[in-house]
């Protein structure tokens, strides 16, 4: 088939996890390089607010597949498995004639109804999988591969891209397990950053006053809870507790670009692949991560919190027919847009169940004036590993409202001390860093109202309930 006359085009959707968007050049970060990537965003377009709607792993790759929020898709926290007999973009993909692919990270339980659908192949890791010699599940069938985990994911996609029908669109999701924790790089990366320091964010001393409880209960510190594990050796004698936070914060935060170097790496592999076989043209390439991460700010590093470092997303595009290079959008898009934009994009009407909404247009350049202002976020799993408090709340373009309401429902059999509900209130505009929440201020009493208000109306609108105290 003449690939110049193909309608639908092809779709290659890379995902890291836990790649924060500041530690991408193209996001402007401080702190390292990432040229393969930002090759994506300089010839196509960078979107400078996606966020997702529940910062932990599995509750974002659900809502990614099936555009829905969690308290419908049924993964809220890590332990939930997927049901995949429900609604999914690439199954709807599959049905249209695409061919459709998964390699790498899936994490969403394996075996029976949790394994991949919707896909001709899927050769995936169980669980998190090892940085190196993994074990794969191909089509169900456990095999060794030898070598560092991103290197073997992006072979055996370009693998799949060989073997294809060529006579057909396709769907390539490549989900790298790097740079999640423990953060092992691999030998070519040991040693890179070696002979400098990695600055410190602005809030890495954050002493968590004027906040809710939630900011100092959680166990997520850069000076405290990083294990031997993490940090790959013991620190030297003698240090003060500043010298020994600034220690780990280094041996930390240099092994996780280690890790994302060798992302890059592999994101321009494919890049070359997909120009050696003239593909360039006609095929969509995404690079997103599942949700943010903290890299030392406020002093953490994970995720969970609404916090701007965790809420915010990586997303940048390329699409030659339709993107401007160089493009940069302002607007606020979540992880639940992602499948009703691919639909879009190959001709296929979006299903009424999916709460998401095709951003094409906006990827395109366009304003549109009724997209959306303020977005909802949900994180379900109360005092869990980090123990970070569950919550909700709504961010607007200025304004950020959290009410930590700190049950955890049915999601847990576990016992937990009782922590009263407390609320915080951003102003974004005058406080990016989120240091002072003014919910109790008097100058901010009519705007914790009417966000108050914007947030019962946005639970009502993505069906779900509030915390009503029993």
């Amino acid at each position: 088939m003449d690939q110049s006359k193909r309608k639908a085009p092809n779709i290659v959707f890379i995902m890291s996890d836990d790649h924060a968007a500041h530690a991408m050049s193209c996001y402007e970060s401080v702190i390292n390089e990432t040229p393969n990537i930002d090759r994506i965003a300089k010839e196509g377009t960078r979107f400078d607010h996606c966020y997702c709607t529940n910062s932990i792993c599995a509750p974002s790759r659900a809502s990614i597949l099936t555009g829905t929020y969690n308290h419908l898709n049924g993964v809220r926290t890590l332990s939930d498995r997927f049901d995949g007999r429900q609604t999914t973009f690439p199954k709807l993909l599959q049905q249209a004639g695409y061919q459709t692919a998964i390699v790498g990270k899936w994490h969403l339980g394996h075996g029976g109804e949790s394994d991949p659908t919707g896909f001709d192949y899927w050769n995936i890791l169980p669980g998190q999988g090892d940085y190196h010699d993994p074990i794969l599940i191909e089509m169900g069938e456990n095999k060794r591969h030898a070598g560092y985990v991103t290197d073997v994911i992006t072979d055996l996609t370009i693998d799949w891209l060989g073997a294809r029908d060529k006579d057909k669109p396709f769907l390539l999701m490549c989900h790298h397990k790097a740079p999640h924790r423990p953060w092992i790089p691999d030998e070519k990366h040991m040693h890179l950053y070696e002979d400098m320091d990695i600055p410190e964010p602005a809030t890495f001393h954050d002493d968590y006053s004027n906040r809710a409880r939630a900011a100092s209960d959680a166990l997520m510190r850069v000076d405290r809870d990083l294990t031997r594990t993490d940090l790959k050796m013991d620190p030297p004698e003698g240090l003060t507790d500043k010298e020994r936070k600034s220690w780990n914060y280094q041996r930390y935060i240099k092994d996780y670009l280690r890790c994302v170097a060798s992302i890059d790496d592999n994101v321009g592999r494919l890049l070359d692949y997909l120009d050696e076989q003239q593909l360039t043209e006609d095929t969509i390439v995404i690079y997103t991560s599942d949700q943010g991460f903290f890299l030392g700010d406020h002093g953490w590093y994970d995720k969970r919190f609404m916090y701007e470092e965790s809420l915010k997303m990586p997303f940048v595009m390329r699409y030659p027919r339709e993107i401007s290079p160089g493009s940069i959008n302002k607007e606020m898009i979540l992880n639940i847009d992602f499948g009703p934009t691919f639909l879009d994009y190959a001709g296929i009407e979006v299903p009424q169940e999916m709460q998401g909404r095709s951003m094409r247009c906006l990827a395109r350049g366009e304003q549109l004036p009724d997209w959306r202002q303020a977005m909802y976020y949900r994180y379900w799993m109360h005092i869990d590993e980090h123990r970070v408090h569950a919550h909700y709340g709504i961010r607007t373009k200025q304004f950020k409202l959290i009410y930590y309401y700190a049950d955890p429902l049915d999601t847990s059999s576990q016992s937990y001390e009782p922590i009263p509900p407390e609320w915080e209130l951003f102003d974004l505009k005058k406080d990016p860093h989120e240091l002072l929440n003014v919910y109790h201020d008097p100058d901010y009493e009519q705007v914790a109202a009417l966000l108050t208000k914007q947030l019962q109306e946005l639970q009502t609108e993505v069906q779900d309930t509030p915390y009503d105290g029993q």
